[in-house]
This record gives C-alpha cells, sequence and structure tokens, in this order.
C-alpha cells in the first residue's frame, strides 16, 4: 500500500514538474524573443553608425517578419482570447511593430541627414503604406510631417512640359 502511494505520489510530481517546466519553457521562448526583437534594434542602430545601411534594413526587416508571424499566432489564437499567452503574443506583437516603424523613421532621417533624400522620401513612404493599422497612426502621422521638412530641405523635382 505504501508502495501504491508513493508511486502515486512520485506520479503527481513528475506530472507538476512537466507543467512547471512547460510554464518556464513558454516564458523562456517569451523571453527570448523579446530579446531577439532588442537584438535586432540594437544590430540596426549599430550598423547605422557604421554606415551599414543594407545589413540596418535586414535587421529591420527581421523584427516586422517577427511582428508578422506574431500576428498570424495571435490571429489562429483569437478563440481563446483572454488568455494570457494570447495577451503576451499580442503585446509582443505590437512590441515589434512599433520597433520596426520606429527604426524605418531613423532610416529616413539617417539618409536625410546624409543627404540622400530621394532614399529618405522612399522610406518615409514605406512607413506610411506599411504601417496602415490604426494603432500605427502615429507613425504615418511622423513619416508624412517628416517628408513635408524634407520638401523644405530638397524640394521635389517638377517636371515642366516645354510647349
Amino acid at each position: 500500500m505504501t508502495r501504491r502511494r508513493f508511486a502515486s505520489y512520485r506520479s503527481m510530481v513528475l506530472v507538476a514538474c512537466g507543467l512547471i517546466g512547460a510554464g518556464c519553457a513558454h516564458h523562456d521562448t517569451y523571453q527570448e524573443r523579446a530579446n531577439l526583437i532588442k537584438n535586432h534594434a540594437d544590430a540596426f542602430y549599430d550598423s547605422l553608425k557604421t554606415n551599414r545601411v543594407e545589413s540596418a534594413i535586414r535587421d529591420n526587416e527581421q523584427i516586422e517578419a517577427m511582428a508578422s508571424q506574431m500576428g498570424d499566432t495571435v490571429r489562429k489564437r483569437a478563440v481563446q482570447q483572454g488568455t494570457t499567452a494570447v495577451e503576451r503574443e499580442l503585446a509582443l506583437m505590437n512590441t515589434a511593430n512599433e520597433a520596426a516603424a520606429t527604426n524605418w523613421l531613423a532610416l529616413g532621417q539617417y539618409f536625410a541627414i546624409k543627404r540622400q533624400y530621394s532614399k529618405a522620401r522612399v522610406t518615409y513612404r514605406r512607413v506610411i503604406d506599411t504601417y496602415t493599422n490604426p494603432t500605427d497612426r502615429p507613425y504615418r502621422e511622423q513619416a508624412l510631417r517628416s517628408l513635408r521638412d524634407l520638401d523644405m530641405l530638397n524640394p521635389p523635382a517638377t517636371t515642366t512640359k516645354k510647349p
């Protein structure tokens, strides 16, 4: 009888440890992805500081891809709305999305500072065209203001037809 209780107790402890381990693994996954977003954002700015624009763009595209993947996960779990996992995934997705939009704005500023006005314009247009959700409005507005500022620094070329 004592052996059965011990075996039963041991089974319960193993199940509890498994559940706790699964919970920790989920937390670690969340933290790992949060750290990955931060690492890509840090790499983005480090690349800009050293004039490695292509590398900065790749890092920011990685952040965007992560946000997109998280968005897919959130949509798939929409039926479980309100669960902690979905809420955390949504928060992480929003963080990645905000980081990417902010980075594109910073890249536009970088190009403007380097007097690469056409590249700055394209970058700001990218923000306006890509970040279309209502929560992205501040980024679109900043990009529009930046485009107007660029027009003051370097008016767009106008083509005039000769009669």
